[in-house]
């Protein structure tokens, strides 16, 4: 499953897949994938990534990440998730206009705070 993913480019290192799987943001067939799952041909896959709900049926498989061309021909993406996807890229470029940006650069103590906010600290 790592593999496949990463070959497809939905992540940009295998590392990343392989935490996506163990976080639950990836489903095949509808059950939670482990990294090591096989994929198959015809599998129908929700994953999720910084470019938001993918849900894809699997075409092709791949162990070699190639071109972003070749990679595109390993799945096929509904319309109902390539709409949502567009939705929700045109709402956050709406919501964009009205966030307040702070006049200055945030300082140490401000860059911790945000850090443990995000849960990264």
């Amino acid at each position: 499953m790592d593999k496949w993913l990463w070959a497809a480019r939905f992540f940009k290192t295998r590392a990343l897949a392989v935490k996506a799987c163990e976080l639950g943001r990836v489903r095949s067939n509808g059950a939670l994938a482990k990294p090591a799952r096989e994929v198959r041909v015809g599998d129908k896959l929700n994953i999720t990534n910084e470019g938001g709900l993918f849900e894809v049926e699997v075409l092709e498989l791949s162990e070699v990440r190639g071109p972003a061309a070749t990679a595109q021909k390993l799945y096929r993406e509904s319309d109902a998730s390539r709409e949502a996807r567009q939705q929700l890229a045109q709402e956050k470029k709406a919501y964009a206009q009205y966030e307040d940006l702070p006049a200055e650069k945030p300082t140490g103590r401000d860059r911790r705070m945000l850090s443990r906010l995000r849960g990264r600290g």
